[in-house]
């Protein structure tokens, strides 16, 4: 049912200001005894063009919060761990600090490497802490300054690359790489002033039989460690000529002291592996495993590893769903998983000795999980309506209401708007059910008339979610301007079945376009106060390849908004850091007669003749999975033609809009923008 006029006159719209200063949470990490969480929040006030940063202590039992440190300012607090029940760690300028729990107190200088450590753990079992830091091809953490010394005595600039993967994302791949770390802390004596732990770290990698080799850096992506800190799994790239078209990431197993060689897990899979997790009783090893080489979107099968008999299993392989994470039970009977199930990101339990799954989560996003006792799990949900705040979920009965611990922004957003998503389904292409789902414009009438804004994702193997999004694709951001959103899962999409995500394959611009017209066409003939003259499209990504494709093959639209999007396939291949993606998703190379006749099919510079839409392309200089030409290409076009046309470009950002002004001058441009070509005669 639709909100009166009369109960919308408290609501009002929310504004770009207000969406940037909203707290965002970290995932709560619970001590060893599950009495309490640790978890970080942030947020950014915009009249200081500043971030604030804060730890806090939860009481599960309660629900109370705690804020442990003193507010820090412009510097990140990341990575909370528990050291024991009463000690906690924490990373500030990458290093590592200590906190005695006792609140508005800083913390204590616990260990600081020669260079700064990431992704730390530690087990209080065996007095073992974890960590990556980037060190040069030697891998030695104490070498690293004399690396650095050594380079400031350079007096030229240059960069040699014999092998593609020169960059990746928005850096540019020098001789620093990112390895795996143990180091024994004893956190036991309880240190009331700053005092810097020693020891001796251990390369965990050191041991690889190519580790030596100049030419060869390894990379650690994942890693995961055993409850009593024996054992670690860690996931790496190999390196190697063919890295840019090659999605082979292994797993592998190694001895927390490096007494003998990592083990590689998965030499007979050439697909990409991720999320390594041990049981609790460390008797088994789980992680998430690709096996068609060369595809990223690839389902991922949940592969189990016995660590005593060395005994290989894949379980539930009937499920058509791809999971995303994976969560021990306390038992090690059951794996929890986490996958997007029709626009939802759910929890499921699978039984490890039958693969049989139950669906434990509905409607909503949720971001982590964590095992509270035997019968609930602690996690970070949101949807479309709520930011991300920390539940309780009783597992026994999922019919019982998730229960909320935290309410970090409920001061900010009382009476403001929040557009619930109303879902439809429509026959798409291949006359297969699509999924979408529509958002009403604050202080909606269904009498009146309104401007549509069709947001399309990119990826194109993701999808829309029910989910608060803190960045530039809130619809409700679009809602409050005025502007009914719709939002399509067309075919590509995931949460729909596997066999749905790979029919974009050699589609780009057939099946996902025809979805989104006929969806659009759907959306016309049943909700009567959409004006059929004033709809725009935007999207980032493949969404900005597919308002290109728009571009050239419709008139319907009155403006469109294009970030980061492909204007040129073609180009596009000899410039974007990886090519596994564009050969598996196109079919095959450029370079080729067959090739070329496949990346010419859906290649929106093709059309160019046609393109007719003004445009906003948006586009940031470090963005090097699709280049700056991308944009500059088509909004060159329009203008050449005399078409409205407008670029905003920043030169501090990549493939999305990192900081926080940005973004805001973002949503000050975009909805400028949408608003000036729908503005009602």
């Amino acid at each position: 049912m639709l909100p009166s006029n009369a109960a919308q006159t408290q609501i009002e719209p929310l504004d770009i200001r207000l969406f940037h200063s909203l707290r965002r949470l970290g995932s709560p990490v619970l001590s060893p005894n599950q009495t309490l969480a640790l978890y970080t929040t942030s947020y950014y006030d915009p009249d200081f063009d500043m971030q604030y940063y804060n730890l806090m202590l939860l009481d599960i039992s309660t629900g109370k919060s705690t804020q442990l440190t003193p507010t820090i300012k412009g510097e990140r607090i990341a990575n909370p761990i528990w050291l024991s029940n009463e000690k906690a760690g924490y990373l500030f300028k990458d290093v590592l600090y200590q906190h005695n729990l006792v609140p508005g107190t800083a913390g204590i200088l616990l260990h600081n490497a020669s260079t700064g450590i990431e992704n730390v753990s530690y087990r209080e079992a065996s007095k073992n802490l974890f960590f990556t830091a980037n060190v040069y091809p030697d891998g030695k953490l104490n070498e690293v300054k004399q690396h650095i010394a050594q380079g400031k005595n350079r007096t030229d600039s240059g960069m040699v690359f014999d092998n593609l993967w020169a960059r990746h994302w928005n850096k540019w791949m020098t001789p620093i790489k990112s390895n795996l770390f143990a180091l024994n802390l004893d956190t036991s004596s309880n240190l009331q002033s700053t005092s810097e732990a020693k020891g001796k770290a251990i390369n965990l990698l050191q041991n690889l039989a190519e580790f030596k080799d100049p030419l060869l850096r390894w990379e650690t992506e994942r890693y995961t460690v055993s409850k009593d800190g024996e054992n670690v799994a860690f996931v790496v790239r190999k390196p190697g000529f063919d890295m840019a078209w090659s999605t082979d990431v292994d797993v592998y197993l190694v001895p927390s002291d490096a007494s003998t060689a990592p083990k590689l897990l998965t030499a007979d899979v050439k697909g990409a592996a991720s999320g390594p997790a041990f049981s609790a009783d460390g008797s088994a090893l789980a992680w998430l495993q690709m096996e068609t080489p060369g595809y990223e979107s690839d389902i991922r099968r949940i592969y189990v590893y016995n660590t005593t008999t060395g005994a290989l299993a894949s379980i539930s392989r009937d499920w058509k769903l791809s999971p995303q994470s994976l969560v021990w039970s306390p038992d090690s009977r059951y794996i929890f998983a986490l996958a997007a199930d029709r626009g939802d990101n759910k929890i499921f339990s699978i039984e490890i000795a039958t693969g049989q799954r139950k669906e434990l989560s509905g409607h909503g996003y949720i971001t982590s999980i964590a095992c509270l006792g035997s019968n609930k799990l602690l996690v970070v949900y949101t949807n479309a309506t709520e930011c991300a705040n920390i539940y309780t979920i009783d597992i026994t009965n999922p019919e019982t209401p998730m229960h909320r611990l935290t309410d970090i922004n409920g001061d900010k957003l009382q009476n403001k708007y929040m557009g619930k998503a109303e879902d439809f389904w429509f026959t798409g292409a291949l006359d297969e059910q699509v999924h979408g789902w529509l958002v009403h414009p604050y202080a909606f009438d269904p009498s009146r008339k309104y401007p549509l804004a069709l947001l399309i994702h990119g990826g194109p193997q993701q999808a829309n979610m029910h989910v608060f999004t803190q960045g530039q694709w809130n619809p409700s951001m679009y809602a409050s301007a005025g502007f009914v959103v719709v939002q399509i899962n067309f075919h590509g999409s995931s949460g729909y079945g596997q066999n749905f995500t790979d029919s974009i394959k050699e589609q780009w611009g057939g099946y996902p376009y025809e979805d989104l017209m006929k969806g659009l066409d759907y959306v016309l003939k049943n909700y009567n106060f959409v004006d059929p003259s004033r709809l725009v499209a935007l999207g980032g990504s493949y969404g900005g390849y597919m308002v290109n494709w728009m571009n050239g093959n419709t008139d319907r639209f009155s403006a469109f908004v294009s970030h980061d999007g492909q204007f040129n396939v073609v180009s596009g291949y000899y410039s974007t850091d990886e090519l596994w993606f564009v050969e598996h998703d196109v079919g095959g190379v450029p370079f080729t007669k067959s090739g070329r006749e496949k990346y010419e099919m859906y290649n929106p510079e093709r059309l160019a003749e046609k393109f007719k839409t003004p445009t906003l392309f948006v586009h940031g200089a470090n963005d090097f999975r699709l280049s700056i030409e991308q944009s500059l290409a088509p909004w060159t076009l329009l203008r050449r033609k005399g078409i409205p046309a407008r670029l905003l470009y920043f030169e501090d950002e990549d493939h999305w809009i990192n900081k926080p002004a940005n973004s805001m001058r973002w949503y000050a441009e975009v909805l400028k923008w949408i608003t000036q070509w729908t503005i009602a005669s």
